[in-house]
């Protein structure tokens, strides 16, 4: 009844583990952990002939000192029986147990003599972590034996994982040739990728692993740091600017609601061992969000405004908050790379991994801002849409050789692009947005959003520092191969070298 009692106060992963133990424990018969056997490690008693027990504080102390020097072989040494007993007891009434204990009652003995006998640990363990199998086994053994000897289960929760399958789904064999070894994947491509794939796995069932799967793993890691690697040389032009919340573009504090949201999903999955979730959600951030969308949009201002454009301080102040957060969330599975990264941004930090999970303010969750977002996107998506097709019909090189019309048709999405800088967000050298539906021969998408786009050429000159075709290119007589906004800048950055 211990023993069901704990179990009821264990926290399971997946939550059928705990049925599956229950069950075996109220179906167990008593446990005999005696095994008559050449080797193991003794039971170390004496008894006589009609079972009795010899209780001697004295030769228990003996034999103690004789374990913690020789090991478990000093039972079995030549004279041990005599060297035990000593001379306060009668040889010829007291024998030697040669029985072993059950090598279950030593794997589930495990947690004192790593737990209770080391310092930096504490009792109960946080968390067991083993295969399904480990029901009937160690996790079984070890709840036994401490509830007989603690009172309670010698762990707060158990995690349980399913077996490594090749993948085809077969069964890994040698003969079938099929192995894969963690050492070959580490030689081959470094612990990190491992990791990811344990983490990007379901692993309440059985997983597969194999060369496709590797490389897939791998083309997901390398996203991941090709973001990471473009936030440490954008940062290396931060110089520690911190931009109250207010004074954000719209976009930076797009980026900081998504933070908020992502540091909600991120603890809790932690907590509830969900590593799945979050490394999808941290990838599509990544990928998705950050380098085809907000990094893409903000090169421009990061290349070419002034350094004291407030746009571009602000971009940083953000930047340097996605990296900081990004890093630390991904610490814990990718140790080596997010160590790599940490210590290139701040080479007098000591470990990334002695650092908390980032302090996100409950101030940058902006469900309004998240809301319009959702518009100006879903209009940026027809834009991006139409421009593909100039491209690949050859009409034109890059998006800035445009200058579309958007004709849109829903009054909530007009109302949510005013004020912005639309070609900006689109990366065109201009844009014009109208009420309406717009000609038929315009472009629409298929989703049912109300934008339809007329692709249109650029007029102006190339700004040779942007490459933005504009009509005030050579408007500064000091650079006449640049725009006003590029002038500004370059003379900025002038008079800045003296």
């Amino acid at each position: 009844s211990r023993a069901l009692s704990a179990i009821d106060q264990t926290r399971f992963v997946p939550a059928g583990g705990q049925n599956r133990l229950r069950a075996m424990i109220e179906q167990r018969p008593d446990w005999v952990l005696s095994r008559q056997r050449a080797w193991g490690v003794p039971i170390c008693v004496f008894a006589d002939a009609e079972g009795n027990v010899l209780q001697d504080e004295k030769v228990n102390a003996r034999i103690l000192e004789a374990f913690e020097k020789e090991g478990a072989d000093a039972w079995f040494a030549e004279g041990a029986k005599e060297r035990f007993l000593g001379a306060d007891h009668d040889g010829e009434r007291w024998q030697m147990v040669r029985d072993i204990l059950d090598v279950w009652f030593d794997s589930g003995s495990t947690h004192t003599f790593t737990l209770e006998d080391r310092p930096d640990l504490k009792w109960p363990a946080d968390v067991y972590l083993e295969g399904s199998d480990q029901h009937r086994g160690w996790f079984h053994s070890s709840l036994l034996e401490s509830c007989a000897t603690r009172g309670r289960a010698p762990y707060n929760a158990v995690v349980t994982h399913g077996f490594t399958m090749a993948e085809d789904g077969r069964k890994m064999s040698k003969s079938l040739g099929n192995t894969v070894t963690p050492q070959d994947v580490m030689k081959e491509s470094g612990a990190d990728i491992l990791r990811l794939w344990v983490m990007s796995t379901d692993y309440a069932e059985d997983q597969r692993l194999g060369k496709t799967i590797i490389q897939t793993n791998i083309d997901a890691y390398r996203k991941i740091r090709n973001t990471v690697r473009w936030m440490l040389g954008t940062l290396a032009h931060d110089h520690g600017d911190e931009i109250a919340y207010a004074d954000l573009p719209e976009l930076e504090k797009l980026m900081l609601h998504r933070l908020a949201e992502l540091d909600q999903l991120v603890r809790k999955a932690y907590d509830e061992f969900d590593f799945k979730r979050i490394v999808r959600a941290l990838s599509d951030f990544a990928n998705v969000e950050l380098s085809a969308f907000y990094f893409d949009i903000r090169k421009d201002t990061l290349y070419c405004d002034a350094p004291s454009s407030l746009k571009r301080r602000s971009a940083l102040f953000v930047i340097r908050k996605l990296f900081d957060c990004l890093v630390l969330w991904f610490a814990p599975m990718m140790p080596f790379t997010t160590e790599e990264a940490w210590l290139s941004r701040d080479p007098k930090a000591e470990s990334v991994h002695l650092e908390q999970f980032p302090t996100v303010s409950a101030d940058w969750s902006n469900e309004a801002v998240a809301e319009k977002w959702k518009g100006v996107r879903a209009v940026r998506r027809a834009v991006t849409g139409a421009l593909e097709i100039e491209r690949k019909e050859k009409r034109i090189g890059s998006s800035l050789e445009a200058a579309p019309v958007v004709h849109v048709a829903d009054a909530e999405l007009l109302k949510a692009l005013d004020g912005l800088d639309f070609a900006e967000i689109c990366i065109t050298s201009d844009i014009q947005v109208v009420a309406g539906d717009g000609p038929s021969e315009a472009f629409r998408l298929d989703d049912g959003t109300k934008v339809a786009v007329e692709p249109k050429l650029a007029e102006g000159k190339k700004c040779a520092r942007s490459w933005k075709i504009t009509k005030d290119v050579g408007s500064d007589p000091d650079y006449p191969d640049v725009s006003a906004r590029d002038a500004q800048a370059l003379r900025e950055l002038a008079q800045a070298a003296g």
